[in-house]
């Protein structure tokens, strides 16, 4: 059962909701980000990354493509999208192990898609469309990661 759910009925206050949930959370922290296509993942993630300072909301794209976006500030954050990651080999490619190497906030846009290993606190997030322009955002609990 999640810590908190809350509806949000536009991109402005899933964003908004991004903003106030980034004044809460502290490095290192593995953030996963769970919903179907256009659930709204990468919009909440433009709030939580604007929120903490580090880039403004207009810098901040899904990495599709590129799988994985760099910022840096009074923290690093990652902003990972394993959607198009097809197999073992593509993610060992891209090193992503490596980004568990200073305390930064790591986003995971698709986590279902491999498994990451870190001993960091990991905060679960899905995302859900309710109607068109209605998403239900549940936010777990902060829990530290299981043992791999």
């Amino acid at each position: 059962m999640p810590a908190l759910e809350i509806l949000s009925r536009s991109a402005e206050e899933t964003v908004a909701r991004g903003r106030e949930l980034a004044s809460r959370l502290r490095a290192p922290l593995l953030i996963l980000l769970t919903g179907e296509l256009g659930a709204g993942k990468t919009t909440l993630t433009k709030g939580i990354i604007s929120g903490l300072g580090v880039a403004a909301e207009e810098e901040i794209t899904s990495p599709t493509f590129t799988l994985v976006h760099t910022f840096t500030g009074p923290v690093s954050v990652f902003h990972v999208d394993l959607y198009r990651v097809s197999g073992v080999h593509d993610f060992d490619t891209l090193g992503l192990e490596d980004l568990f190497a200073e305390a930064a906030i790591v986003i995971v846009e698709w986590p279902e898609r491999m498994s990451l290993r870190t001993n960091w606190p990991v905060l679960r997030i899905g995302l859900e469309h309710i109607d068109d322009d209605v998403r239900k955002i549940a936010i777990g609990e902060i829990a530290m990661a299981k043992p791999t």
